[in-house]
């Protein structure tokens, strides 16, 4: 009888303490692991924009764009003046002479004159014989005639470094008759006109 009013007693405890740990009281403060991660919640909304960053190097220049139309033509000026061409004629030899003949300074004058009003020319002198005498010969007597008249033109102002020289001895001849207007005609040193660069 007292053994199994022990065991009764027992059982009484058993329940009671088992329906004490099934309830948690609110004052007990519990501390488990953390478990997984939940899946992430859809996006907020955008937050205002923030202020702007420097301005980058510009790039490259793009391609030319076509050409516009064009303007008016504005009002014509005023006429200048005509040009005028100055010629100077053959300077002429007696034959087989290399000497300036008297009537002939004049148009080394004529040179000096036109080198003095302008000062970006050149001249260029081309000497010639007439076809008597050999064309060695020839051509050594044209070069003293351009010569000559080289120094005529030093002595009269004109810069030795604007003048340039040629010899051509007969191989130039302007006509070819056998007579002495002709051959007058080949004894000569011809001036062209050039601008300096």
């Amino acid at each position: 009888m007292k053994a199994t009013r022990g065991l009764i007693s027992t059982g009484i405890v058993l329940i009671l303490v088992a329906g004490c740990t099934a309830r948690q009281l609110p004052e007990w403060n519990l501390a488990c692991p953390p478990g997984p991660p939940g899946p992430p919640g859809p996006a907020g909304a955008a937050g205002p924009p923030g202020p702007a960053g420097p301005p980058g190097s510009a790039g490259l220049a793009g391609a030319m764009g076509p050409a516009g139309a064009a303007g008016a033509s504005g009002a014509a000026g005023e006429r200048g003046t005509d040009a005028r061409w100055i010629g100077i004629p053959d300077i002429l030899f007696d034959y087989d002479k290399a000497d300036l003949r008297p009537d002939e300074t004049q148009k080394i004058r004529q040179v000096a004159d036109l080198f003095k009003k302008n000062d970006h020319l050149i001249v260029r002198l081309d000497g010639h014989a007439d076809p008597r005498g050999s064309d060695r010969y020839n051509t050594t007597l044209s070069e003293r005639r351009v010569d000559a008249v080289r120094r005529g033109l030093v002595d009269a102002g004109v810069p030795a470094d604007r003048i340039v020289i040629a010899a051509f001895g007969e191989k130039r001849p302007k006509c070819d008759a056998a007579t002495e207007d002709c051959y007058k005609a080949d004894r000569r040193v011809e001036v062209f006109f050039g601008a300096s660069r």
